[in-house]
């Protein structure tokens, strides 16, 4: 075998004879086919590799991807459910609110009502008018509030005008009570004064008594009102005073309304200043169509003409 080795510039190419035997030319057969296969396989086993590898690489990377999805998506289920329950929390807020400035508007219809004002002068059905020029000041920080802090401090408003509205309440329901309760005026709305308080001679003997009411005459079925509101405590017949009607006014005060045709009232009714009690008759001890009329105080009688000439409250 004959090896010729080429030199680059001027050396001389060499040549060299070699005395190959037939093992040997199988040998470097063997070396001269093997070695390209063997760098083919070991090229083939590297290419395996790195696409392994890239394979590992891209599944790592879509499970790492999918686990931040499956994670953002459960943040974001968590805020939904935030959101839906601070909704519901601030539905019930403003239902609670609405229906308290529904007792607030009833209670200020029944002031309105109670205190007699003008039609239109004070509506709790309508928007409190509002106006004035509009100012900026540039030395305040607007900052906008929260949804729940106003309506925190709509609460606490509501809650300062409810408890003023409800003493106010108070304060005009005494009021009316002490005004319907004041005695004054007549048991009559036409009639006129027949007999006075104190002695007097008795119509059926003669004789000199004492006279323990006043005598309003009228015609019969006349009106008899009550001079004050309060409870009805005896309706019904008592000796000498025929068909009687008694009030208890409170305060120890007392009216009795007698010889009545009839009684429109029941023991436990309540009655108001210048309610019908009864009509005017002439049962029991009496000469004629009347009503005897008294006042008692603390248990006593008393004269009623301080009462009867009396200004009405209004």
């Amino acid at each position: 075998m004959k090896i010729i080795v080429l030199n680059k510039g001027i050396t001389p190419t060499k040549t060299y004879n070699l005395d190959v035997s037939g093992w040997t030319k199988a040998l470097l057969s063997v070396c001269l086919i093997g070695l390209p296969l063997g760098l083919g396989v070991a090229l083939g086993a590297m290419i395996n590799s790195g696409n392994s590898a890239i394979e590992v690489t891209e599944n790592d990377n879509a499970q790492e991807w999918q686990e931040a999805l499956a994670q953002q998506q459960e943040e974001i289920d968590q805020s939904k459910r935030e959101a839906e329950a601070q909704l519901a929390a601030m539905t019930l807020r403003v239902a609670e609110l609405q229906a308290r400035l529904q007792r607030i508007d009833a209670v200020g219809e029944r002031l309105t009502q109670a205190a007699k004002l003008d039609a239109g002068e004070f509506n709790f059905n309508e928007v409190p008018a509002l106006g004035g020029p509009e100012e900026f000041s540039e030395s305040i920080n607007f900052e906008p509030p929260t949804f729940m802090t106003v309506l925190d401090e709509i609460s606490a408003q509501i809650d300062n005008r409810e408890m003023q509205l409800n003493t106010l309440e108070i304060l005009m329901s005494d009021r009316q009570i002490q005004d319907d309760t004041f005695l004054a005026g007549r048991p009559i709305k036409k009639g006129w004064m027949s007999s006075r308080y104190g002695r007097r001679t008795d119509p059926f003997n003669g004789k000199l008594a004492w006279h323990k009411g006043v005598d309003f005459a009228g015609k019969e079925n006349a009106e008899i009102i009550a001079v004050a509101g309060g409870v009805i405590t005896w309706s019904g017949e008592r000796y000498g005073y025929g068909n009687m009607v008694e009030v208890t006014h409170g305060s120890g005060m007392a009216t009795r309304y007698a010889h009545n045709k009839e009684n429109l009232v029941k023991v436990g009714e309540v009655v108001k200043k210048g309610q019908t009690l009864a009509l005017m008759g002439s049962s029991g001890r009496s000469t004629g169509p009347h009503v005897h009329f008294e006042v008692y105080k603390n248990g006593r009688p008393v004269d009623p003409a301080s009462y009867i000439h009396r200004t009405p409250r209004k």
